[in-house]
């Protein structure tokens, strides 16, 4: 086994949590991967009951594990306010995205465009970029201005004209936490007549969100972050309008009313969600996601997002204390669960980082930019260890 990659100055592993934060206390990870209480237990009593179900001496196996999926779904589902029927199930949110797109009758898009915003998840714009050329639409990239920290809604609206046949919104930003103004933008777009979609991975847990206020057509995200999930379960909605007009490319027997009919001749999509599986589906993600989406529903997204803005707070004036400069809006109303700073010129990220994970504070970098994202488990009393190092970490 090879040797951890040590930064030199860096504080050595072994300290872990001697002089630091409480265990879990310093995880401000949430931007990533979620953590609640009693996490390790949850999780692994719903794998043994998926593998207690699935070697079960009977033939019982198929109808348990559809239920602990199906209630992953439900559960996604009652969060941000979807009818049953309408909530679709796929790895994650790129395949979320491919799945619907191809759905879409060809001359939705032919001859048409995709607004996107340069700050968007990148594998959204990695997945529109091969599509474009085979289905014929014009991806429109819009960028930021000089200097910005992310794209302005003015000038997403300014791009968004009535050749938009498919908008991609990104409610929050990976990289600075901007939210941006939904109502606004979804207004703009039934104006256009375009197809409003909205990634919500960075904010759906944290923020309050509905898909019918305002109403969107298409909303994705991962089973991972503030959802407190696994990889592998991206879940998306789509608006009950749109249904009977989508015809999903990639099907198979799960995608018919009756999985278990076999009939070459009478294949026929499911009139709801259900339409977009296709062979067997994947179970173990989503019944390993049920705990922590259980957990949220349980203390609720109002709850998390109050303990969230004020470590927020803290945070920002932990960072202005450093001089450091912050990239994420320093308006609550404008800004998502992470707190952004920029690394100084002439510092190591990695090695920030390493020196904070060192005492049991837990963040990333994204280039010289590094993300702050703090949920109920996280501790004041850690954010003070954080304020305590940062003065030698940083210093130039």
């Amino acid at each position: 086994m090879s040797s951890p990659i040590m930064t030199p100055g860096a504080p050595a592993a072994s300290d872990l949590h001697s002089r630091g934060a409480e265990a879990d206390g310093g995880w401000l990870m949430f931007h990533s991967v979620g953590k609640f209480p009693g996490q390790r237990q949850a999780m692994t009593e719903a794998l043994a009951g998926f593998a207690d179900h699935w070697c079960a001496p009977d033939d019982s196996r198929w109808a348990k594990i559809d239920a602990g999926r199906r209630e992953a779904i439900d559960l996604w589902s009652t969060l941000v306010g979807a009818a049953s029927g309408t909530v679709m199930a796929a790895e994650n949110v790129t395949a979320c995205y491919h799945a619907f797109l191809e759905a879409l009758p060809p001359e939705d898009l032919a001859g048409r465009k995709i607004l996107i915003a340069e700050d968007c998840f990148p594998s959204l714009h990695f997945l529109l970029t091969g599509m474009a050329p085979r289905l014929g639409f014009e991806l429109v990239t819009v960028r930021q201005r000089a200097g910005a920290a992310s794209v302005e809604d003015e000038d997403f609206l300014a791009a968004w004209d009535g050749q938009v046949a498919l908008a991609v919104i990104t409610w929050v930003t990976s990289t600075a936490s901007r939210r941006c103004d939904l109502e606004s933008l979804v207004a703009h777009g039934r104006k256009m007549g375009s197809i409003i979609s909205v990634d919500i991975t960075q904010g759906v847990g944290c923020l309050p969100f509905d898909v019918n206020a305002p109403a969107v057509d298409f909303a994705a995200a991962t089973s991972l972050k503030w959802l407190c999930g696994v990889p592998g379960a991206g879940l998306a909605y789509v608006a009950p309008h749109l249904m009977q007009r989508l015809q999903p490319q990639l099907r198979g027997w799960f995608s018919q009313p009756d999985p278990f009919n076999w009939r070459l001749d009478r294949f026929e999509l499911a009139p709801d969600a259900r339409r977009f599986d296709n062979g067997t589906p994947s179970y173990a993600p989503y019944i390993a996601t049920v705990p922590g989406l259980k957990w949220l529903a349980a203390v609720g997204t109002a709850a998390i997002r109050a303990h969230n803005l004020r470590l927020s707070r803290r945070l920002m004036d932990i960072a202005d204390g450093h001089g450091l400069t912050l990239v994420s809006p320093r308006d609550d109303a404008s800004r998502g669960g992470t707190v952004v700073i920029e690394i100084p010129a002439g510092v190591s990220p990695d090695y920030v980082q390493r020196g904070l994970m060192a005492q049991g504070i837990v963040c990333d970098t994204r280039s010289d930019r590094m993300r702050w994202s703090p949920g109920l488990i996280t501790s004041e009393a850690s954010l003070e260890v954080m304020d305590g190092l940062l003065a030698n970490l940083c210093r130039t």
